[in-house]
């Protein structure tokens, strides 16, 4: 029987341009500035082993969003969060966020989200913090040298686990900073909401609907501060957006049951190789998406924009080093910084089905299915991306049969 490919299924997406605002909850005057950061300072020094001690507790839940699993493992996490909050002296919402359907068809609770709040003084700015604590998967073999669940202090201090700087840490540097200004017994000079949730390395599936749900609990916030992000160099930056994400589920089935290649190979369709074509079809070795029309609603660039990428600061090699690759794709610096914000890509994560084990087995895999992602930028619509991926398939498939 020949191939048979199941249509594209897409995943999630991911908004594309969020605003952000780092407040520094410090006072105007300058000398009560200076005393508060000394004494802030000073607070911290003398606690870090108990801050970092936290840091360690939350990166040992593996609290993997992708891999149900490990659900009751977030759901933990979740609950450890609200907790925290709540000895700060915070009033914590924990929202249903209703179930999950996985590819394939298993239903499974989400993991409830946190809507929380600290002070109603109507005479201060009111900040909302967002952040998450689920982490995207994560094992020794896929190229970790320690446990990534066990936090490792390695290279001159610094700290290494999986969720240490996305997101546990930075959720977990908002608490302990709010507990040093408490601990001192010093007057936070905002009012304070939280919103974290534990699906966001997922797609944050039912957060629109929980902020449209919730709307009088931001009614009277004045600055968002989104944790979730990281520095282009070492100067302070703030990022006002980033690109979204389209992922999609491709199935390929040969037949009802996995064949020996050494009787069966040669006369049969096989999804595997059916399935690395399709893949293999969508991009090519320059980076380029492959997908007729995929480029059409992307913003040309303007000699204006053009020009703002040749001040900002951003050290390619260092860029490199921390990357920890060879070479980009691109060999300047405006380049490389156009292709991480302002234009679409198209990534191939993986494959499910077939052998992926140590050692060899010659098998047929009857079906197997790929997953890969296309990063959107502002002028891109999910609806027409997720046609066009169609298209290109049915077109692709129709070559090969």
């Amino acid at each position: 029987m020949p191939g048979k490919m199941v249509e594209p299924t897409l995943l999630h997406y991911s908004v594309h341009m969020i605003l952000i605002l780092q407040l520094i909850m410090l006072p105007v005057n300058a000398d009560a500035s200076e005393k508060l950061v000394e004494d802030l300072f000073h607070y911290i020094d003398e606690h870090q082993d108990d801050f970092v001690q936290s840091l360690k507790d939350w990166l040992a839940v593996p609290s993997d969003s992708s891999d149900p699993r490990f659900r009751e493992e977030l759901i933990r996490m979740v609950h450890m969060t609200a907790e925290r909050i709540r000895t700060l002296g915070g009033t914590v919402q924990l929202i249903d966020m209703g179930f999950e359907t996985f590819h394939g068809g298993q239903t499974i609770q989400f993991p409830p989200a946190i809507l929380a709040e600290l002070g109603n003084d109507t005479d201060k700015a009111t900040v909302c913090f967002y952040g998450h604590v689920d982490v995207q998967p994560a094992k020794k073999e896929d190229g970790w040298k320690t446990d990534p669940y066990t936090m490792t202090e390695m290279n001159e201090g610094n700290l290494y686990g999986r969720g240490a700087t996305d997101n546990k840490g930075p959720v977990l540097a908002w608490i302990h900073a709010i507990e040093t200004y408490i601990n001192l017994k010093k007057d936070i000079p905002v009012n304070l909401k939280f919103i974290i949730e534990g699906v966001e390395e997922t797609g944050s599936p039912g957060l629109e609907e929980l902020l449209k749900g919730h709307k009088e609990f931001f009614s009277d916030v004045d600055y968002i501060v989104i944790s979730d992000n990281v520095w282009l160099s070492r100067k302070p930056a703030l990022t006002y957006g980033t690109r979204g994400n389209a992922y999609f589920f491709v199935e390929v089935e040969s037949g009802e049951k996995d064949l020996h290649s050494g009787t069966f190979g040669g006369i049969v369709h096989e999804s595997m190789r059916d399935l690395v074509y399709l893949l293999a079809s969508l991009v090519d070795t320059s980076g380029h998406i492959l997908i007729p029309g995929i480029y059409d609603d992307v913003a040309p660039l303007t000699e204006e924009e053009s020009k703002l990428y040749e001040s900002i600061e951003f050290d390619m090699e260092e860029h490199k080093n921390n990357t920890e690759v060879n070479t980009f794709l691109y060999n300047t610096k405006e380049e490389i910084l156009q292709h991480m914000w302002r234009y679409p890509s198209l990534s191939i994560h993986g494959i499910e089905g077939g052998f992926a084990g140590i050692g060899t087995k010659t098998v047929i895999p009857s079906k197997v299915i790929g997953k890969f992602s296309i990063r959107q930028v502002p002028n891109m619509q999910i609806p027409v991306v997720e046609k066009l991926v169609r298209q290109k398939y049915i077109f692709t498939y129709r070559l090969m049969h």
